[in-house]
């Protein structure tokens, strides 16, 4: 199947299967919940290989908290890659890389490992099941930057389209399969 057949697949899974929660985690939040899709092997399948069909080059993929470390997993596998996890603040023993960001209902920060992990010139993207803001994925491209990577794109699965994410990671490619 070709990239677009794969897009065109897992947007209809994606539109099936998403679950919206309202006023979570905080009141006027509408959450889009993956969780369902992620349990479909097929859906789970068919957004991994649309994934990593849109996913141009890469030596790494970094999964961010939590959902990415699941779905990034899967589309490193595909892509004959490692995968890094991004981990929210105070989850990694020290020392560690960290950067701090505003997201839509607060304020957070993400780590990778200062050692054991060389990440000088590798190609890296970051995959994550939902781009909202994009506070999140900027914070995880200035990390991987600052650790010495080169950021070659952002793939997700859901794009919550009126919040801007995109234009907010710009000049990154962002490729996602769903927009709401």
């Amino acid at each position: 199947m070709s990239g677009a057949g794969y897009a065109a697949d897992a947007a209809a899974l994606i539109a099936a299967h998403l679950r919206e929660v309202a006023d979570f985690p905080e009141p006027g939040i509408q959450f889009k919940d993956l969780t369902p899709v992620l349990a479909d092997a097929r859906a789970l399948t068919v957004v991994t290989d649309a994934l990593a069909a849109n996913i141009g080059g890469a030596d790494l993929v970094a999964g961010l908290d939590a959902r990415g470390f699941l779905i990034g997993a899967a589309v490193a596998i595909r892509l004959g890659t490692g995968v890094l996890a991004v981990r929210k603040g105070g989850k990694l023993p020290p020392p560690v890389r960290s950067e701090s960001y505003v997201l839509e209902y607060g304020t957070a920060s993400l780590e990778i490992p200062a050692e054991g992990i060389d990440l000088t010139g590798q190609r890296v993207v970051i995959v994550d099941d939902v781009l909202a803001t994009g506070g999140t994925v900027a914070a995880a491209a200035r990390l991987l930057r600052s650790a010495g990577a080169t950021v070659s794109g952002v793939a997700v699965v859901l794009e919550l389209g009126g919040l801007g994410g995109r234009a907010a990671l710009e000049p990154l490619p962002v490729s996602s399969l769903y927009t709401t």
